[in-house]
């Protein structure tokens, strides 16, 4: 609760920050707007998208199970499409187009991706494959049992979160990237789901869920098709610009 509060808190700050520094919606008083939808979309999705995929016998067994979220398992997943359709729907609402919004929340997004895997290594779950590093960790559960494994959430904090959030930044910078909707989003699924395929051979796979094609993981399936997504979308952006900022052209270089 306290990853997803800070995560969700200070996400809301850097996008005032950024959404100050441009001509085009969203604005500050859209960010505001839009935070509860943020929560709604992230947390029903993350539950349902857990449930649904690695759970889908409790649909069957308990349907009420899918909102008791106190009882743990969310999905990035999951909780990656609630908040698509949150944003969609808001943007249809306010007149503000879609890749603008979706841009300035993939910036944003890795701050919770970053303390929402420091949560996972505090609360010691998700944890990594038994290992011979010496950085390896023994951790206090039962079902890790006693030999050292890799410390992956702190792996993906560094990868899905400080790294992810340095690249956006960076690429922000450029005014080419931010007249051109949906870079920025592309750019933000091609590169959480690289690592995110690259990270899950060093993490343990869910125990119901077990390995497909006796080597890939349920999570590397899922982030497959979000790197396609994320070429399909800088192809798009590429040729259609969006509002040009002051003193810039929206007009691809020849």
């Amino acid at each position: 609760a306290l990853a997803y509060l800070a995560g969700i808190l200070l996400g809301w700050r850097y996008a005032i920050l950024i959404t100050r520094r441009q001509s085009f919606r969203p604005n500050p008083l859209d960010i505001d707007d839009f935070m509860t939808w943020i929560v709604l979309g992230i947390i029903l999705g993350g539950r349902v998208g857990y449930v649904l995929v690695y759970q889908s016998d409790m649909i069957l067994r308990d349907p009420l199970e899918m909102l008791r979220m106190w009882h743990g398992g969310m999905s990035f997943h999951g909780g990656m499409t609630g908040l698509a359709v949150a944003m969609f729907i808001f943007a249809r609402r306010r007149g503000i187009a879609f890749l603008a919004l979706t841009d300035v929340v993939g910036c944003v997004t890795p701050i919770g991706l970053f303390f929402g895997r420091l949560a996972n290594f505090i609360n010691g779950e998700l944890w990594g494959r038994v290992t011979t590093v010496p950085w390896g960790i023994v951790f206090p559960s039962v079902r890790a049992g006693p030999l050292p494994r890799h410390p992956s959430q702190l792996y993906e904090a560094g990868l899905e979160g400080i790294a992810l959030l340095l690249i956006l930044a960076l690429l922000r910078r450029s005014p080419y990237v931010r007249d051109h909707h949906g870079i920025l989003t592309g750019a933000f699924l091609i590169w959480y789901g690289c690592v995110r395929i690259f990270l899950e051979f060093f993490r343990e796979p869910d125990a119901q869920m077990g390995f497909y094609f006796g080597m890939f993981t349920m999570g590397q399936i899922l982030s497959l098709p979000m790197i396609l997504l994320g070429a399909g979308l800088i192809a798009y952006a590429r040729r259609h610009p969006g509002a040009p900022t002051p003193g810039t052209s929206a007009v691809e270089p020849a």
